[in-house]
């Protein structure tokens, strides 16, 4: 018997659960499967699509004359990926056990590479680069914000999309650093790592110096 009532948490872990086994998979036989109508089970699957743990894999012909059917697998938001094991390999590569000199080329090179492709402008007043610079940092992947103070400006990050590197990694952040002078072009110094707000919730904290000055 088919039901239309599935909980949705219930239903889309089952769906998923269903995609790691069976790629390529129709609605319809999704729908038999788990013993819910077919509507149901598209309803939940527009939603894994758009918040990509779910994807269109391949389309085929229907019996008749309408509209091709799709087959439905595992997007990669469900699959996950290697590129933190990857990126760990080329930092070992790259830096090793060079000279501490050598490292901070690197780091200093990698780190404008990386604020050449943000596109910040380099002239104008400076709150206007802090929040040109904020919604950048946040595209990346970074939660942060900005806020004023008296020694000068302060930016915040409540997330650091480096985390799974950091730990055998903990020079990417000084590559933050270097990123953020060559984003501002103004000093910066980090002044807390991985410390807990009020929240209990990790952060670290970079002050911004005079306008024209690098770190």
């Amino acid at each position: 018997m088919m039901t239309n009532v599935m909980t949705t948490p219930t239903s889309r872990q089952r769906i998923l659960a269903y995609l790691r086994d069976h790629n390529g998979v129709s609605a319809a036989e999704i729908s038999r499967v788990l013993r819910v109508t077919t509507a149901n089970v598209r309803h939940h699957l527009a939603h894994l699509v758009t918040d990509g743990r779910v994807k269109v894999v391949a389309e085929r012909l229907g019996n008749g004359k309408g509209r091709p059917v799709r087959l439905f697998g595992l997007g990669d938001a469900a699959v996950g990926d290697n590129l933190a094991g990857l990126a760990d390999v080329l930092l070992l590569e790259v830096l090793g056990n060079a000279p501490a000199p050598a490292q901070e080329s690197v780091l200093r090179s990698l780190a404008a590479r990386l604020a050449a492709a943000q596109s910040v402008e380099a002239t104008g007043h400076i709150t206007r680069r802090l929040a040109l610079t904020i919604e950048r940092l946040n595209r990346l992947g970074y939660v942060s914000r900005w806020e004023a103070h008296a020694a000068g400006p302060r930016i915040i990050f409540e997330h650091c999309p480096y985390a799974a590197l950091i730990g055998s990694h903990p020079e990417l952040c000084r590559t933050d650093t270097f990123f953020l002078s060559n984003l501002l072009t103004a000093e910066v110094t980090q002044v807390s790592k991985l410390e807990l707000n009020a929240r209990g919730l990790p952060f670290c904290l970079f002050v911004v110096g005079l306008p024209g000055s690098r770190a």
